[in-house]
């Protein structure tokens, strides 16, 4: 019987030296200053509000993305999105406003309006560089 429980507290000190061991890893190898894979962060944020009843807000966000995605917006947030919605210019695919609101794209794609019920209306034009991307890496545009 003692040399059961032995064996088990054996073999338990020695699990939680090896989930010790997997946790040190883990935390080196994302260390401060990477993104784990599938998330995005805010990087910079300026927001000027000189003209009466009008903000004008620029992002700049960092994503670690997927295989066949890129930085993108959901829910007013930036987020890793399918390559194919940047490429197409179909944004409202990746389902960008918040909840209650609704989505529109601009006339010649350029962007989209984030509609309430209240008539508040948000206009977001994505900084060109994304499409400059695409062209620049046509890799990128065969993704799925």
């Amino acid at each position: 019987m003692q040399s059961g429980v032995k064996t088990l507290s054996a073999g338990g000190g020695a699990s939680l030296c090896c989930l010790l061991l997997l946790w040190l890893i883990y935390s080196h190898l994302l260390r401060e200053g990477q993104l784990a894979v599938g998330t995005c962060e805010i990087v910079m944020l300026n927001r000027d509000s000189s003209v009466p009843r009008r903000t004008i807000a620029r992002q700049t966000a960092r994503c670690a993305c997927r295989r066949g995605q890129i930085a993108g917006t959901t829910r007013a947030r930036p987020a890793c999105v399918d390559a194919r919605i940047v490429r197409s210019r179909q944004w409202c695919e990746m389902a960008p406003c918040l909840e209650g609101e609704v989505c529109s794209l601009l006339f010649n794609r350029s962007g989209w309006t984030c509609t309430k019920g209240s008539g508040r209306i948000k206009t977001v034009t994505p900084w060109a560089a994304a499409a400059d991307f695409m062209h620049a890496f046509p890799s990128c545009s065969n993704l799925p």
